[in-house]
């Protein structure tokens, strides 16, 4: 191990002279490269989902009964924020967008920047405004009057608390206007949420979550390439031209083009020419791709999978060889990964945000509740995405079973699938009504289910 070397430095240290350059070569990958571009789309398909996470309001009364006036009022309220043109300055995104761009932002750049922005004309006095990483100066390092350091352009004071930001007015990689960018201006950390998701204590920037796999990613893409460039060339002309010996040639050949006074010629599939007398042509045919491509592949992919923390059949999308207890095992264990950060996502993003849009909506009179019992009205629970099975049946029996042994309720079996129990019971009692009016009797014989089941696995 002595060529092991390492460093007990900060993270702060550690991340300072590098952080640029892994969002830099994070963003590239997101762009270019497949694999990584599939990966971001199933962080946002995952964690945030088609319907985005969803706010319900558990708001009580002072006898701690369920307050439901309060709990329409509130939830009406933070869905005509959500809308596109409200919640978010520029008018160009809902709330279910600004979900997907600050997951993704977080997972590919390491920490995104979300300005509380206060007194905004849109009826709630209360937007979003989405500030990419980079105007964060992870090189301006110093410590002001006050006694307070900035680390990466993050000032924070004696406890390590952040208590505000240092930003660039203007992103410093946008050169379209030849314009310079070294102004800063100082945001009150409470005017400012920095999204990242820490590894170490002292950790005061977010680091790209492809970090461990970039350098196995970016040296499969160009391993892929030179297969796929070998392989071509395999199978065109491909080859070597020399003058027999003792051969001065008749003629000069000068093939294509010329390099360094050497002809080359191009490799054409099924084209053949005559040469000089007196210079033969000998075959070059590589055997690409190899034997090995597939299982090399294969296994450099299951190392990315691991560093990337998700099941390498659907980064790869390879379900050959897969059965039903080997697809569950390795999808719950992943499921797993997806519900910590949701569960993530709803501490550190979502209900800050839903905090502080309470606040303005009840000042606003935007949502007609009385300010003074605000603690009340910030109970809340987020409802993420659910997931259905590879086997609906087999898992909706098990689900019933334990819902009459009393070791689950009907709304965990909802909350399971991302659904909300009370939305479940209030379209059931529209159905009621719908079929009532028409006279209509519908009924489900769950045994004709099971077989028809049995029938289409046959």
């Amino acid at each position: 191990m002595s060529s092991w070397t390492s460093g007990s430095y900060s993270s702060d240290s550690e991340l300072k002279t590098s952080l640029k350059t892994l969002r830099a070569r994070s963003r590239q990958l997101a762009n270019d490269d497949d694999y990584a571009k599939k990966f971001f789309r199933m962080v946002r398909t995952n964690v945030i989902g088609s319907n985005g996470i969803r706010l319900q309001s558990i708001a009580k009364q002072d006898n701690d009964e369920p307050d439901e006036g309060a709990r329409v009022k509130i939830e009406e309220g933070f869905k005509n924020w959500s809308k596109k043109n409200v919640c978010e300055v520029t008018g160009k995104y809902s709330f279910k967008d600004v979900q997907s761009m600050v997951m993704t932002s977080v997972a590919r750049d390491g920490e995104i920047l979300v300005s509380l922005a206060r007194g905004i004309d849109n009826g709630f006095g209360f937007a979003l405004q989405l500030i990419e990483a980079d105007h964060l100066d992870e090189m301006y390092n110093t410590t002001l009057a006050n006694g307070n350091k900035v680390k990466m352009g993050v000032e924070i004071d004696s406890w390590g608390r952040p208590v505000a930001y240092w930003i660039f007015k203007n992103h410093p990689g946008d050169i379209l206007y030849g314009q310079t960018y070294s102004d800063r201006i100082r945001i009150p950390a409470s005017d400012m949420l920095h999204i990242y998701m820490p590894v170490r204590v002292s950790q005061n920037r977010g680091v790209p979550w492809m970090h461990t796999a970039m350098a196995r990613l970016k040296m499969l893409g160009g391993y892929e390439e030179s297969e796929l460039v070998a392989a071509r060339l395999a199978s065109a002309k491909n080859g070597f031209y020399y003058w027999e010996k003792d051969s001065e040639g008749s003629g000069e050949y000068v093939g294509d083009d010329k390099e360094n006074e050497n002809p080359i010629q191009e490799a054409v599939p099924g084209h053949y020419e005559m040469l000089p007398a007196g210079m033969r042509f000998e075959s070059n045919n590589p055997d690409h791709p190899t034997t090995a491509y597939k299982d090399f592949v294969k296994a450099v992919l299951r190392a990315i999978s691991s560093g990337l923390d998700v099941s390498y059949n659907y980064l790869a999308n390879d379900l050959e060889g897969v059965n039903y207890s080997s697809i569950r095992a390795g999808v719950l264990d992943e499921r797993d990964a997806w519900k910590d950060i949701q569960a993530w996502t709803a501490e550190h993003f979502l209900q800050v945000v839903f905090e502080e849009w309470l606040a303005m909506a009840l000042l606003s009179q935007a949502v007609k509740l009385p300010m003074s019992k605000i603690e009340r009205w910030k109970m809340t629970k987020w409802q993420p995405r659910g997931w259905q099975w590879v086997d609906p049946l087999k898992d909706a029996s098990s689900s019933i079973k334990e819902i009459e042994a009393g070791l689950k309720t009907a709304s965990m079996v909802a909350a399971e699938k991302g659904l909300d129990l009370e939305e479940i019971y209030a379209e059931l009692a529209r159905e009621k009504k719908l079929q009532e009016k028409y006279g209509v009797s519908v009924s489900y014989d769950l045994s004709a289910m099971e077989s028809l089941a049995k029938i289409e696995n046959t």
